[in-house]
């Protein structure tokens, strides 16, 4: 059964990674690079700190720096102990994939520390914002579903990488935010 879910996930990657196009290459290269991602993470922090003032924004950053290394961490164990090929990386499929980057990254890629962070950090903060937020907190888990596909787009994971990634990101978002609200009430009182 993991073999025919390998190869369906395969089969998947080289469909999403064929759609590519020299037209939308930049697009997506900016969009997985780290940095591109500045400005939105500037006004989280000017969110946060309109919310909570200086004190209270840096533990809240605390347990997002805590978060982003949990889930880069996480993502990194897995890799070596999957041991899953990166697609550019698969000698079977250096003749049918379209590598939009220069490089390919690590060897492994199961599963994505892109998808992961993304997604936990938009998870932490649709948490944090709450239901007022709705439309913001829609942009912010586009944004981070929009980060994973970038990865197959390029050409460095599969979809099962950036799936696990995400959900990864999600429960870890969400725990994230549960333990900082269990710090913050038991810091007030």
């Amino acid at each position: 059964m993991w073999d025919a879910i390998i190869e369906k996930d395969r089969e998947l990657f080289l469909y999403l990674n064929s759609l590519g196009t020299p037209a939308w290459d930049g697009f997506w290269l900016f969009l997985s690079d780290k940095w591109a991602a500045i400005p939105l993470y500037l006004l989280l922090l000017v969110i946060s700190f309109r919310r909570l003032g200086w004190k209270n924004t840096l533990v809240f950053l605390i347990f997002i720096a805590l978060l982003i290394t949990v889930c880069d961490q996480l993502a990194n164990f897995f890799k070596y102990g999957v041991a899953r090929l990166r697609p550019c990386h698969d000698p079977d499929l250096q003749s049918v994939l379209r590598l939009v980057k220069a490089s390919c990254g690590g060897r492994y890629g199961y599963f994505s520390a892109h998808a992961a962070n993304a997604m936990g950090l938009a998870t932490f903060f649709c948490f944090f914002l709450g239901k007022a937020w709705r439309w913001f907190c829609s942009f912010l888990i586009i944004w981070a579903l929009a980060v994973g596909f970038s990865r197959i787009y390029l050409g460095v994971h599969y979809p099962l990488d950036v799936v696990s990634g995400a959900l990864a990101g999600s429960f870890f978002g969400w725990l994230f935010y549960r333990l900082y609200t269990f710090a913050s009430l038991k810091f007030a009182s």
